[in-house]
């Protein structure tokens, strides 16, 4: 495949994306405020572009990975935005987090102009997204999913197709981040009481990980408590913002989120701290009286 394709966006989950695509035979363009990430993907094999119009006049699908609504309107309509560059028939992949209500006026919006659009907010960490084997929660048109082709597969091991408009993907990825970031918080707080009682982290996280109350995001992020890496894989501000949209769109049907609400307060809280753009595992350094565990020498 010599199929050229766009990615807007070298984070933690874009970079590894656009690798996969790359492994898989398509010529890859790449954008990112960052001039040494696209430097660093050029020299691999990549093409780098100075703008997301640029990007588009080169490419009739670009996938944007940035961080959240107001990014992607930034990327799509901004000073020297994809928009204008892109050509009827060309179609855009969001993969943000964003309300559900964003997603489905971006695809009228895009609409208007002739431009395809899917719905297509993504999971499973930085690790996945760099083998291709994340999770992609999509909705769009038919024309849409025909115009990516086989690039979804290339970038995901589970591609879900949830409805022929835009917007369910947005409220599957909104519920999962519920959980997720309901775990984190759940995780935090036992490890916390774990140290608080004096018992051994690392023979706390042994036995949690192999019995029934252990869940992914616990063994994932408590074992960055264990490093005291809080490097920000996924940082406590991405869960400010995605338990937000969470509670926004229950508050929207006045439906309630006791845990979910609990788990914002906590975030909100070790961001406040100014630990916001630490890994998310820093939530646990909201609780007092503990001893965290330190780096090893």
């Amino acid at each position: 495949m010599s199929t050229p394709i766009g990615v807007i966006g070298l984070g933690a989950m874009g970079r590894g994306m656009a690798g996969s695509l790359r492994r898989a035979g398509y010529a890859v363009h790449v954008f990112d405020v960052r001039p040494d990430a696209v430097q660093a993907f050029a020299a691999e094999g990549g093409v780098g572009c100075s703008s997301p119009a640029d990007m588009a006049a080169r490419c009739e699908i670009v996938v944007s990975v940035v961080v959240n609504a107001a990014q992607t309107e930034e990327v799509l309509f901004g000073a020297s935005g994809a928009v204008e560059a892109m050509q009827p028939g060309a179609l855009f992949v969001m993969c943000s987090t964003v309300d559900p209500n964003v997603s489905i006026g971006f695809e009228k919006r895009l609409g208007e102009r002739g431009i395809l659009y899917l719905d297509a907010p993504i999971s499973g960490g930085a690790a996945k997204a760099a083998s291709g084997q994340m999770t992609m929660m999509t909705a769009g048109k038919p024309e849409a999913y025909a115009k990516a082709g086989k690039a979804l597969d290339a970038m995901a091991a589970q591609v879900y197709k949830l409805g022929n408009q835009a917007g369910n993907g947005s409220k599957v990825k909104i519920i999962n981040q519920l959980l997720a970031g309901v775990h984190i918080a759940a995780a935090a707080e036992a490890m916390a009481l774990g140290l608080r009682e004096g018992v051994d982290p690392a023979a706390l996280y042994e036995v949690i990980t192999h019995s029934a109350g252990n869940s992914w995001m616990f063994e994932n992020r408590m074992a960055h408590v264990l490093a005291a890496d809080y490097t920000p894989l996924s940082a406590v501000d991405i869960f400010v913002k995605d338990l937000g949209l969470v509670l926004d769109t229950a508050r929207a049907s006045k439906f309630p989120l006791p845990l979910a609400s609990t788990a914002h307060q906590m975030f909100m809280q070790a961001s406040s701290a100014g630990f916001g753009r630490e890994d998310d595992a820093a939530v646990i350094k909201i609780f007092p009286g503990i001893t965290l565990p330190k780096k090893k020498s």
